[in-house]
């Protein structure tokens, strides 16, 4: 009874300050305008100006961004793979705390995210943000007949929903003012503007469509006249396939179609900072330019290495897997007056992060019920260290294995790749049953220390079943999550399984 008590007056106490601070930053500060640009598969590698030695791709316009912002090296999305990282980004939360322990969405089904999660769209909205999002959103959502109002089901791999079919449960649903994209790449023939389909087009038209559409929404909000600040979220469907550079791109890398995609994904960055530069717009804005999760094996990495490219910068892995050649990402940050152009930061970052750090931007509390592994790092920025009460970052696979991240430690729940990466659970069958390597002197993840380093890997292991059973990888009131079962050691329950 005392316990509950407790945490009826501590959530009391956090809403009351967050509606005072909410007041008190409206009227008093001068926020920032938000762009958030989020690639699909783009792997560290890519960009040039973060692997100078390995990456023969020209970014020219990313490049210039880490000229003049931050960029931060040791930045992971929350999971290997599109669906949990972009659920960790708009909620603060790891996906595995939700039904979704493996794989990614397809549509046609309700949102992931439950209606009274707060989303990064809700936060901002109700501090008077214009929230945006142009791109894909991949958490799922139902399309309904426009007349009958039903659920529309997918009958086959080329079935497209109708022109004027509805959307009950989108990105408009869950704190966004305004939406046009798509939902995934299988369907992204399916232009979807704000609750409706309008358009079915060839997917090639997809990104110089994100791009236009960006560009015009900046150019509007530099027209408008009430003051408030704008968020602008563009998750992008390139360079993931289909691997679809348009016409005046192709050819243009000299290493094939994906490097072309990457080019043409670049010069989309360098539209969207030039029409913040034209309207006036990039001394007061916030510019965040990342990825989903590593390069994909569709990019042909083997064809990309034996022209002297590699995806992944040398890290081992790449999308789908717990290496962190399928986690780590480019995370790039731009602030004029703010932070220091050309710096760097080695902190230890995630995706998930996101909904913090625009709390503590904004001087506003991160509303109950949300942000249960977020934490702020907005210290880095100004060139200070991260204040967090995580302990570390877990990490997970497009299979659902975990990692656990501990400073210079990695442990990793899994006997191989835990994704598409040779050699995988099925291939690693007589390898240790987990891997643990010290990042610090084997970046690379090559000398598996799990069984000379035992007490290491029991501490990580102990701390990562804390993060999963208290509900939350920070500090906070207790949270639930979404399921109870959440099997740790993946391959040794399939494995018995099996027999």
């Amino acid at each position: 009874m005392i316990g509950s008590n407790f945490y009826v007056v501590r959530l009391s106490i956090i809403l009351l300050l967050s509606a005072v601070w909410g007041l008190n930053a409206q009227t008093t500060l001068n926020k920032p305008n938000i762009v958030f640009i989020v690639c699909d598969d783009l792997g560290y590698g890519d960009v040039q100006s973060l692997a100078p030695k390995t990456s023969k791709i020209k970014t020219p316009h990313i490049d210039t961004l880490t000229e003049q912002g931050m960029v931060f090296t040791d930045a992971h999305s929350g999971s290997s793979v599109c669906t949990p990282t972009r659920y960790g980004i708009m909620t603060g939360r790891y996906s595995w705390r939700t039904a979704l322990q493996k794989g990614v969405v397809q549509g046609y089904a309700p949102n992931l995210i439950k209606e009274h999660r707060p989303t990064i769209a809700d936060f901002l909205r109700s501090q008077g943000y214009h929230t945006a999002l142009i791109g894909k959103w991949h958490l799922n959502f139902q399309y309904l007949d426009s007349v009958s109002k039903t659920p529309l089901v997918k009958q086959s791999k080329t079935y497209l929903p109708p022109i004027g079919s509805l959307i009950p449960d989108g990105p408009t649903a869950r704190g966004f003012d305004y939406y046009h994209g798509f939902h995934h790449a299988r369907d992204m023939k399916v232009v979807i503007e704000n609750d409706k389909v309008i358009l079915h087009d060839d997917v090639i038209n997809m990104l110089p469509r994100l791009t236009t559409h960006s560009v015009d929404y900046i150019k509007k909000q530099a027209q408008n006249t009430d003051g408030n600040p704008f968020f602008l979220y563009v998750p992008l469907g390139s360079p993931h396939a289909p691997i679809v550079p348009s016409k005046a791109w192709q050819g243009k890398s000299g290493l094939g179609d994906y490097a072309d995609f990457v080019m043409q994904t670049d010069a989309t960055v360098g539209a969207i900072t030039q029409a913040l530069d034209e309207s006036g717009l990039s001394e007061n804005t916030l510019m965040i330019f990342t990825s989903d999760n590593g390069a994909s094996k569709v990019a042909n990495i083997p064809a990309l290495e034996a022209q002297g490219h590699y995806v992944s910068a040398g890290y081992r892995g790449s999308k789908s897997d717990l290496w962190d050649g399928g986690h780590r990402v480019p995370f790039i940050v731009k602030w004029p007056g703010r932070v220091d152009a050309g710096s760097i930061s080695d902190q230890l970052i995630c995706l998930t992060d996101i909904f913090a750090t625009f709390s503590e931007i904004t001087q506003v509390a991160l509303p109950s019920e949300s942000s249960e592994d977020s934490v702020s790092f907005l210290p880095a920025l100004y060139g200070e260290d991260i204040i967090s009460s995580r302990a570390g970052v877990i990490h997970h696979s497009i299979s659902g294995h975990f990692a656990y991240r501990l400073g210079k430690w990695k442990l990793l729940l899994a006997r191989g790749s835990g994704g598409w990466t040779s050699p995988n659970e099925k291939e690693s069958i007589y390898m240790p049953i987990a891997q643990l390597y010290n990042l610090e002197i084997d970046p690379a993840e090559i000398h598996n220390v799990y069984e000379t380093r035992p007490e290491i890997a029991e501490k990580l292991l102990k701390q990562l079943e804390l993060d999963i059973k208290t509900g939350r990888s920070t500090t906070g009131v207790f949270s639930e999550n979404d399921i109870d079962d959440i099997i740790l050691w993946k391959t040794e329950t399939d494995l018995k399984s099996e027999h």
